[in-house]
């Protein structure tokens, strides 16, 4: 029997296929990024590295969108790799930013559809009213930045593409300096995105039969105030399922916070390298995540399956 996306929430190769790296595995990538938001790379270009890198497995969680997932699942198909759908969604606590990782959900869920439209068009008329501030001062236009959009209507457009249209224009050489520079959050240019609360996103993940993990939730240069103890109990107590602990942004003392606060909140612990493609230094497998673990948030997901299904 094959199973559809929104009932499996991720693609797993026929039985009987060899893994790379089985037995040997450097264990699953859940943080990656496409063309479907600020990545540079495809859906099937992202599986094919995983692949290449030895990997268990791999997480496409675009931004605010599960536009991507369907690409994905041929991808996984194609090269015998399992993928993990998710999505990362961006929500508010008071006044603390934070990334939700939003796993296996039902993609055809009413309310977090809803809840990703009205986010995704915040962003982009945010964008739109960033551009306007910037190009008093720097020649680039709202034309500019569309250019830098892959795939169109389905791309959740953000500050990654007023970035890549600062490189164009020969403004900065790197995404990344843009980031330091004028699409900084602390820039004057800078416009928060309107953003659900993060209770809100955990409860409609949770009610979507998905699983809820915090981005990189120590990032120190990310925030000028992290989500504390307190906080991410309350959540906890919502359904919060994880803490992404093993990501770059996370310093060691914040590592050992947060691995603290996990086992005491009997949270899960995840890795993932956050990558982007060229958009960002990161690298693919850099942070991972345990199989038991994976097994984990699969079988917490309202459509559980198990690690050795088939979509046969």
């Amino acid at each position: 029997m094959t199973h559809t996306l929104s009932e499996q929430g991720a693609h797993w190769p026929s039985a009987g296929v060899t893994l790379p790296g089985q037995g040997e595995s450097r264990g699953w990538d859940l943080h990656c990024h496409t063309v479907f938001s600020d990545g540079t790379r495809t859906p099937e270009e992202m599986v094919a590295q995983a692949q290449q890198l030895g990997l268990a497995g791999v997480a496409i969680t675009d931004h605010d969108t599960a536009q991507g997932w369907q690409e994905a699942g041929q991808a996984s198909r194609e090269y015998g790799l399992p993928v993990l759908m998710g999505t990362e969604i961006t929500a508010d606590d008071d006044g603390v930013s934070v990334h939700l990782l939003g796993y296996r959900y039902d993609p055809e869920n009413a309310a977090l559809a809803e809840l990703f439209r009205v986010t995704r068009q915040a962003r982009l008329s945010r964008a739109r009213r960033m551009v306007e501030r910037i190009s008093q001062d720097y020649p680039i236009s709202w034309d500019d930045v569309l250019a830098q959009v892959k795939e169109g209507s389905r791309t959740t457009v953000g500050r990654p593409h007023i970035a890549d249209a600062l490189v164009a224009a020969g403004v900065y050489q790197t995404r990344s300096q843009a980031f330091q520079g004028v699409c900084s959050s602390r820039s004057k240019y800078y416009i928060p995105t309107p953003s659900p609360t993060a209770a809100q996103v955990v409860q409609a993940v949770k009610t979507a039969g998905g699983v809820a993990v915090v981005a990189h939730p120590g990032a120190v240069n990310r925030n000028v105030r992290l989500l504390s103890d307190s906080q991410i109990g309350r959540l906890a107590q919502l359904g919060l399922d994880g803490l992404e602990v093993w990501h770059r942004d996370n310093p060691p003392e914040q590592r050992e916070r947060l691995l603290a606060l996990a086992v005491r909140l009997r949270l899960l612990v995840t890795g993932g390298s956050d990558w982007h493609g060229k958009g960002k230094p990161n690298q693919m497998g850099e942070h991972t995540t345990a199989q038991t673990t994976v097994d984990e948030i699969i079988a917490r997901s309202a459509s559980s399956e198990p690690a050795q299904g088939a979509i046969e």
